[in-house]
């Protein structure tokens, strides 16, 4: 009794796509990309807005220090 074994691995198992599937998955990952890119968008815009925030906090108690020093 022998046993042989199939050089060829199942190709049933994985089916090669087809076109139409191949655009349809690029289709997908457009649209993905595209929700990335407005949620990167708003991150970026919320980053800034944090930073204004900051310097304007930071340029207001400069200027109440100033001023209370100067009327002290």
């Amino acid at each position: 009794m022998t046993l042989t074994t199939d050089p060829e691995p199942n190709h049933n198992q994985y089916p090669e796509p087809t076109l139409t599937d191949v655009i349809r998955k690029l289709d997908e990952l457009s649209d993905e990309v595209k929700k990335f890119d407005e949620r990167f968008s708003n991150y970026q815009q919320a980053t800034q807005w944090v930073i204004q925030l900051a310097f304007g906090l930071i340029a207001s108690a400069t200027v109440i220090v100033i001023v209370s020093n100067v009327l002290n």
